[in-house]
Formats: structure tokens, C-alpha cells, sequence
């Protein structure tokens, strides 16, 4: 194959390899970005995207989104109302959201968004966007102290939440209510001023939360130039159709991804922009997701690992007619390949593809595209669009050539700006020349293929929800029954990894499993919560004092499927 050039050095056009610079390349075609000096937001670019698949008269005709559990409908045209109602009645009624007339003070104001997912979320985020407002989403369920640290983190001016959810915020902080007769006003506000302030495109659009192997959430703060990269490629490279004399149909989305998380945020933006149906479930349900692809003949969804195997195993899925489904991408934790043999084998004509991202790679690093890479099984895809990466040697920092095993580095216009208010953390994870350290250990294959092969990081992956061991550790040492504790992950076909906690009791204690689990329970968010318990004499530790946690995982690995 012949040599390729880029900046005067030989790229392999297979791997993407550059053996002088240790970089590898996207083998994605580059997609240009709109001029960094232009002003332009999130919302400002989606909704031009919007324009080149819909046209006004088709926007007043195709849905947008609807509501799962009240059947509501709403129209693009109608949608857009919604977003430049609300954006003007914010300016006018909290003046320091706007930069109109000098009001805003020099620190771009941020908004808390603790809501679960309905209808008006999305006109949320848009608005507040399009004024320039940080839009940080958190997610409503969380326990009290997550919610006050995240407030902590964030300062926001305002917030908005609900009847149920407002308890959680401070007094003192302005907060708008989406159930309330106020809001619903906002949203019918007479249509004049400008939609559209100047937002430059370095500016933070989004402060999303991610968990540290520290136990402490960290604010991730993205700019509208990262998340307007994401939408540039998916919007540049869009499969053509394999026969274009067939219709496509119009692509419908089935959402039950939590619209706080990275994921749901950029595909909620993705969705808009490129002028699809959504449709919106608050909670996951079974049966009513599989209902809801029959009624609204969804074609794609968002999906972790354990839809897929609950889809492969379930007899309730006979009964749906869910022909209508076209894809499936599949993110948050690895799918086996015997998983996705077995689902091919039941669903023929639905095409499964995974995909890796981190909330600091705003939750976009690779994917997959065409038949030939999702049947690379281990594997999750090549490297978007104008992404760089490096395998490096977590013991001796030099970068590692195709086939080895290292960290992941990541550099390129999805990388995040950093950690809101913790700069020790921002420095350790991104490095003066913009590489963004994951964590994970990974390995390029000689095809530019990326696979995961382990988590430097400690987290652990439950149902795609990141859960740190040292948050729930902790806590168990605040037990008076507890001497010591280490928290692990035990590998679940379902969940992908329970949060496995390893206790000493106090000499004399009779603390039982159930106990531990409800203690725990009682006291942090449902996905947090520890789902296997094991009493052990002493914590395997290093010398420095650093808990063995591989000793443990072997120990319970050894140990079978029975609860120790």
C-alpha cells in the first residue's frame, strides 16, 4: 500500500500509526470545524443542522420529541418556539443571565439543572445555552451530600427542578420549578429580540459530573467547541444508503439514557440537530421500552450492556413487533462477543455497534461504521474524526507502537477544558501539550482497531454508572461494627460489575451481609449501593498502604457464583 503524508511524516494507513511522533491518527476522512474565531454556540449550530434536513414546513410537520408516558407530541416548529420563549423570558426576567447591556458580570453564569427527563428538559439546556448560560445537569436521584458538593463545584445563579427534587437545593438559590404554572408561561412568551447571543466558542456550554477514583465527582467542564465537534462528524459523515431508490425510514430514537449524563446530552444534541424523532422514557421499563419501539416504530437506540443480554434472553421480546429497529450503539461498559453473536443470531437485520468515550472526552473517542468493523467483537471501533491518540507505558511514560498495551492519551477538539475549581486534578490529567491522560488501559490493533483491555482507574462500572470504591469505602469505615473495608468489582453478566464490598468487623461483632448493605443503601444513590459482601481477617495492602484489590477480585473470582 502506498505511503501517505501528513505534516511531512509517514502515517501507516492502516493502523494510523506514526512511528516518528508514537501518534496514532483517526482513519476517519478530516472534517473541517467552523472557524474558532466565529461567535457560535451549541444551540446556535444544531439548529443550523436542523435547517439543512428539515425546512420550516417540514419542522411544523415532524416530530421531535414525545413523551413516553403521557403519549405528548411536539413538533420541531413547536420546539423551537419553546427554546426562544424561554431564552427571552430568562433575559428579561433574570437580567445577570444575559450579556445584553452589560448585566452579566465577567463570570459566564452557570445554571444547576437537577429534573428527570421530560419534554421540557431539552428546551432547558437549549435555551440556556443560547444565552451563553453554563447548562450542569446533575442527576435528580442523588443523595443530598452529592447534590451539595456539586452545588459546591459549580456556584450556579440559578437552577431549575422540581416540586420533588427542589428540597435538595440550597434556600438561598434562585430556582425555577419545570411543574410549576410560572415556567409554563415562560415557554409562551411573545416572540421578539434576538435568540442569539454572542458566544464565543472556547466558552464552557456544559459542566458534566465524573466520578475520581477519589470518591469526589468532578466537574467537567466542555465547550460549546467540543460538543460542536461531535455534531460536525456526525453530521459530515453520515452513511449514505446502501440502495438509495429505497426509502430510508424517518430515523426514530428510543431515549432512556439519563439526559444528565454525557451520553444522553451529546445524543439529545445529536438527535435535535440532525432533525430526528425522539422519544423520551424517564425510567427504563422492559416491556414499555419494548412497547414503545412496536408504537413509534423506533429505529435506533442508545443501549448498555445489559438491555442487549436481557434482549437476547427474554421470551417477552417474541412478543413485540420490533422490525422497525435498524441499530443499536452500545457504550458505558464492554460487550462480550458471544453476547453479540447471540443477538445477531436472534435480530438478523439490527446492527450492534460499540463505542468508548469518557465525560472528559465529552463521552465521544471511537466508534464504529460499516459492517467490516462492528464484527471486530472485542473491539470498540477506530477514532473519531481529528482525534490523536498514544499508548503509553504506565511505567516508563514512552509511547507504545500498535499491538502493545499502555494508557490511553487522547488529544484533539473533543477534550474537555478541565475540572471545574480543582486545578491539581486538571494538571494531572492533562498535560501542557493538551493530552488527556483516560486511565484505561488500552491497545490499538494493526487495523487502527482500539480495544479495552483494563481499567487503570478504579472504578467500577455498574449498569454504565461510574461507582468509585473509595466513596463507598468510606462510609463503611463510619460504621461502628466496621474495622476496615475494601470495595471492588465482581463481574455481573447483566450490570457489567456490582460494587463488591470486603469487610473486617470489630472483634466480637455479629454485622451480617444484609446489614452492611442496608447501611450503605440507606445513604447513597440506588446505583451506588453494594450488592455482595464478603468478611474477611485483614485488607490485602501494599507496603505504601494501597489495598491489593486485585488479591481481593482473584479471592472472590475463586470463590464461584455463590455468595461468600
Amino acid at each position: 500500500m502506498a505511503k501517505e503524508t501528513n505534516h511531512s511524516r509517514w502515517i501507516d494507513p492502516k493502523s494510523g500509526f506514526c512511528p516518528d511522533t508514537k501518534i496514532f491518527h483517526s482513519l476517519r476522512p478530516p472534517v473541517p470545524l467552523p472557524p474558532l474565531s466565529k461567535p457560535l454556540s451549541l444551540t446556535e449550530y444544531a439548529l443550523s443542522l436542523l435547517q439543512s434536513y428539515a425546512s420550516k414546513e417540514t419542522q411544523a410537520t415532524t416530530t421531535a420529541l414525545i413523551d413516553l408516558s403521557s403519549g405528548v407530541h411536539v413538533s420541531y416548529s413547536h420546539l423551537l418556539r419553546q427554546i426562544r420563549s424561554l431564552a427571552l423570558s430568562l433575559k428579561s426576567q433574570f437580567p445577570f443571565l444575559s450579556k445584553d447591556g452589560g448585566h452579566r458580570t465577567t463570570t459566564t453564569p452557570t445554571a444547576f439543572v437537577l429534573c428527570p427527563t421530560s419534554l421540557h428538559v431539552p428546551v432547558v439546556y437549549f435555551a440556556l445555552m443560547s444565552l451563553g448560560v453554563v447548562v450542569s445537569p446533575a442527576n435528580p436521584v442523588g443523595s443530598d451530600s452529592d447534590v451539595t458538593h456539586q452545588v459546591q463545584l459549580t456556584r450556579p445563579a440559578i437552577a431549575f427542578a422540581t416540586s420533588s427534587t427542589a428540597r435538595k437545593l440550597p434556600p438561598s438559590l434562585p430556582t425555577i420549578l419545570l411543574d410549576s404554572p410560572e415556567f409554563l408561561s415562560m415557554l409562551d412568551r411573545p416572540d421578539t429580540g434576538d435568540l442569539f447571543e454572542p458566544v464565543h466558542q472556547t466558552d464552557t456550554a456544559a459542566i458534566l459530573y465524573s466520578s475520581g477514583t477519589t470518591g469526589r465527582v468532578k466537574g467537567v467542564a466542555l465547550t460549546h467547541r467540543n460538543l460542536i465537534a461531535i455534531l460536525t462528524g456526525y453530521h459530515e459523515l453520515r452513511l449514505e444508503p446502501a440502495d438509495p431508490s429505497v426509502p430510508e425510514p424517518h430515523p426514530v430514537s428510543l431515549f432512556f439514557l439519563p439526559l444528565f449524563h454525557v451520553f444522553g446530552f451529546f445524543m439529545l444534541a445529536r438527535a435535535v440537530a440532525l432533525g430526528e424523532t425522539l422519544v423520551l422514557m424517564e425510567r427504563f421499563d422492559f416491556e414499555p421500552m419494548l412497547r414503545a419501539v412496536e408504537k413509534y416504530k423506533v429505529t435506533y437506540m442508545p443501549v448498555s450492556p445489559p438491555l442487549v443480554v436481557a434482549l437476547v434472553n427474554s421470551e417477552l421480546a417474541r412478543k413485540y413487533d420490533l422490525s422497525s429497529l435498524r441499530l443499536l450503539g452500545c457504550g458505558g461498559a464492554p460487550l462480550g462477543e458471544e453476547t453479540i453473536k447471540s443477538f445477531n443470531a436472534k435480530y438478523p437485520n439490527v446492527e450492534i455497534t460499540q463505542g468508548y468515550g469518557l465525560t472528559e472526552s465529552a463521552g465521544s473517542v471511537t466508534r464504529m461504521l460499516g459492517e467490516e468493523e462492528t464484527k471486530r467483537y472485542a473491539s470498540v471501533g477506530r477514532l473519531a474524526e481529528n482525534m490523536e491518540a498514544k499508548i503509553v507505558d504506565p511505567d516508563t511514560s514512552q509511547p507504545l507502537p500498535p499491538g502493545k498495551r499502555g494508557e490511553l492519551w487522547l488529544r484533539g477538539p473533543l477534550i474537555m477544558k478541565g475540572y471545574v475549581g480543582d486545578e491539581k486534578a486538571t494538571a494531572e490529567t492533562l498535560d501542557s501539550e493538551g493530552w488527556l491522560k483516560t486511565g484505561d488501559l488500552c491497545m490499538f490493533d494493526s487495523e487502527g482497531c482500539l480495544y479495552i483491555v483494563d481499567r487503570l482507574k478504579e472504578l467500577i462500572k455498574y449498569k454504565a454508572y461510574q461507582v468509585p470504591p473509595a466513596e463507598l469505602e468510606h462510609l463503611l469505615h463510619s460504621h461502628p461494627d466496621i474495622v476496615d473495608a475494601a470495595v471492588i468489582p465482581y463481574p455481573d453478566e447483566v450490570a457489567g460489575q456490582l460494587p463488591m464490598a470486603y469487610v473486617v468487623r470489630k472483634p466480637g461483632s455479629n454485622l451480617t451481609e444484609a446489614q452492611v448493605m442496608d447501611f450503605v443503601a440507606q445513604k447513597v444513590a440506588p446505583y451506588k449501593k453494594v450488592r455482595r459482601v464478603a468478611f474477611i481477617s485483614a485488607i490485602p495492602k501494599s507496603p505504601a498502604g494501597k489495598i491489593l484489590r486485585r488479591e481481593l477480585v482473584n479471592h472472590a473470582l475463586s470463590k464461584g457464583s455463590s455468595k461468600l
